[in-house]
């Protein structure tokens, strides 16, 4: 399995794509198609990347911005230089009160964008995963409660898992607008979607937490260019017709 995986990333179009054009990882053509449909980054002057390593989002997002910008990246791992004045980066764990505090604190007021790619560390309990990973989704949901301008833009990674349709539910108790996307460049077999979100809801319902429950260490998908990622061997899901706004699994 390991060997079949490698073999089929070494071909993969956007993997090939990312190395010819210089982009950190293959997720990075995600954010293209993202930003290509919905135009998240048309006059956007600061974003906030969570789950930024290796670079590839921070690099798009970059290349975006009007002049003067700025992207804030946040993980865990640290980001190697990507040589582009208008990125700065922070090494810590986004669900830390503390790391937190240090992003709303290099924001010159609202963010217009915030983006997370993020997913947990998978132990092969679907159950628990999909946990972790809402548990991430969630977290980014505070901060953008907090830090997001009101008309702002947000992206947010999900599994198509128990847990995401809860999760859909909270994004619309909060944004007046959600799309639910799986742009061309995701891995056929993998069970992500994106939501894309915009303009804050003024009488919005930040959704209750898992109480005490930490993940292990989140990472990006584009942060794994090494082996599998989470949801890759999950069904896939179609990206159209919706059924009461929710995607339609594939039979």
């Amino acid at each position: 399995m390991p060997g079949r995986w490698i073999h089929e990333r070494k071909n993969d179009h956007y993997y090939l794509k990312s190395k010819m054009e210089g982009y950190r990882s293959r997720a990075s053509y995600k954010l293209k198609q993202l930003d290509s449909k919905f135009g998240i980054f048309k006059g956007a002057h600061r974003v906030l990347d969570l789950g930024a390593a290796p670079g590839g989002w921070l690099q798009v997002a970059a290349e975006a911005l009007d002049d003067g910008g700025l992207v804030i990246g946040v993980d865990l791992k640290e980001v190697f230089p990507l040589g582009m004045d208008n990125i700065e980066t922070i090494v810590g764990d986004v669900t830390d009160p503390g790391v937190q505090a240090e992003v709303m604190e290099r924001f010159d007021g609202k963010a217009d964008v915030i983006l997370s790619d993020m997913a947990p560390n998978v132990t092969g309990v679907w159950e628990l995963d999909d946990l972790r990973q809402i548990h991430l989704a969630r977290t980014a949901l505070s901060i953008a409660d907090r830090l997001l301008k009101e008309d702002g833009w947000m992206v947010v990674k999900v599994f198509q898992g128990p847990e995401h349709e809860a999760f859909i539910r909270d994004m619309r108790a909060m944004f007046e607008k959600v799309d639910i996307v799986k742009p061309k460049a995701s891995r056929k077999g993998s069970a992500e979607v994106y939501l894309v979100a915009k303009n804050l809801m003024r009488d919005r319902v930040l959704p209750d937490e898992f109480g005490e429950m930490k993940p292990e260490e989140p990472r990006s998908e584009e942060e794994d260019e090494e082996g599998p990622l989470p949801g890759d061997q999950l069904p896939d899901y179609e990206e159209a017709p919706k059924e009461n706004g929710l995607r339609k699994r594939v039979s």
